[in-house]
């Protein structure tokens, strides 16, 4: 079993940038496709990016793409979210999660087995 704890979120202004970071303990996260997804208050947690286990081949949400850089280090077992030119609708609890299928490109939820507890961002306009 993985244990995931997110860190690095905060309040910005628009048009700022934060960089998350998703670290792992109990398993070396090389083993998992790793994802970004976010929940805003009153809406439904969605996918934002997506790594597979070598760290290439990312997948992004439309609403992201050009701004939201996902990348991992396997070596530190930690995955991150480079965030660019924020929004006040990027504004959501960031989750990362690990799916132990170990492949595929799934953007659903319900995929993936272990997440972290969250990391607030709030983008003030």
């Amino acid at each position: 079993q993985v244990q995931l704890v997110e860190s690095g979120g905060g309040l910005v202004q628009a048009g700022g940038s934060l960089r998350l970071s998703c670290a792992a303990s109990g398993r070396t996260l090389s083993s998992y496709v790793m994802a970004w997804f976010r929940q805003a208050p009153g809406k439904e947690r969605e996918f934002v990016a997506l790594i597979n286990r070598s760290g290439d081949s990312p997948l992004y949400a439309d609403s992201v793409k050009g701004r939201f850089t996902i990348s991992r280090d396997n070596a530190k077992n930690t995955v991150y979210l480079q965030i660019h030119s924020l929004k006040p609708e990027d504004t959501a609890v960031y989750y990362c999660a690990a799916d132990s299928k170990g492949w595929g490109r799934r953007v659903l939820p319900a995929s993936y087995d272990y997440w972290g507890q969250g990391t607030q961002v709030t983008v003030s306009s």
